[in-house]
């Protein structure tokens, strides 16, 4: 039985000068799924170190990257010695993949480079929060050749990284977390100027969320055709409990409120139209 078991193993398959036995053609799936195992196993334990160590989410993406191309090349090499077969066998197909992905597959390649030098480059950053071809959002993924971001209202996003290099990329966090917010409010002219930039600048800094430095700030903006506008600016920190525009909401709430109880309206658009009687001139 273990003869016949050997003899079976020793069988060969002979395709032009190229020769297979049995036996490599069942070592080499073996080989590879047990080579497969042991470095992803590997790769696990050097990432959970690099973890430990508290390295940031950008440079952990990058190990990820790096530690999957070398698992798979290890392990196609480790496949391709099992069945004994020579690098110099890909040479032509090597040569006819890459025509064919000069003619078909630019835009990939385009999106693959462009991943690595944003990984490397760090123009954005995991948690960063950006504004792309108009769109905002949350940085969640950093891949190869697309980057995940989450909009405000929870959509997710898959961006080519080409874009990324070749448009006007907004980092409202490249630097600091801190965002200028600004509050427009219309008042009535007969309103107390004074009174007024007391009232937004109390509400202002009464709101826990927004920062007291820098200052807030209020600007009489404009002497609109119907109402003095005011203009109030302050920062708020990104990293907070609360979205920048829910503060802003919270404190255009607490002007009204306040200027409820101060007698202080806030006048809508308004036109005067006089009408001229032709009558007369009509008749004569």
């Amino acid at each position: 039985m273990v003869e016949s078991l050997l003899h079976i193993l020793g069988w060969t398959i002979k395709i032009g000068d190229f020769q297979l036995s049995v036996e490599q053609i069942l070592a080499a799936p073996i080989g590879v799924l047990l080579a497969y195992l042991l470095l992803r196993a590997l790769s696990y334990f050097l990432l959970r170190f690099f973890q430990r160590r508290g390295i940031n989410p950008d440079a952990l993406q990058v190990v990820r990257r790096v530690l999957h191309i070398l698992v798979i090349l290890i392990v196609i090499l480790v496949g391709l010695r099992l069945l004994a077969i020579p690098l110099t066998a890909f040479a032509f197909i090597s040569g006819a993949i890459a025509i064919g992905l000069g003619f078909g597959a630019q835009n990939v390649i385009n999106n693959f480079i462009s991943g690595w030098i944003v990984i490397w480059e760090r123009p954005i950053r995991i948690n960063d929060f950006i504004e792309v071809s108009g769109v905002q959002g949350t940085v969640l993924e950093i891949n190869t050749r697309s980057t995940r971001l989450r909009r405000p209202d929870g959509i997710h996003l898959i961006i080519p990284n080409s874009k990324l290099l070749e448009e006007n990329v907004i980092n409202w966090t490249l630097v600091d977390r801190l965002l200028r917010c600004v509050v427009r409010v219309s008042v009535a002219y007969e309103s107390p100027v004074q009174t007024v930039e007391q009232i937004i600048l109390a509400v202002v800094t009464e709101h826990e969320a927004i920062l007291a430095t820098p200052e807030p700030e209020v600007i009489l903006e404009d002497l609109g055709d119907s109402a003095l506008v005011f203009d109030v600016y302050f920062w708020v920190d990104l990293g907070g409990n609360l979205p920048a525009r829910m503060i802003r909401s919270h404190v255009r709430k607490g002007i009204l409120d306040h200027f409820d109880s101060a007698g202080i309206t806030i006048p809508f658009p308004q036109r005067s139209i006089h009408l001229i009687d032709r009558t007369d001139d009509t008749e004569r």
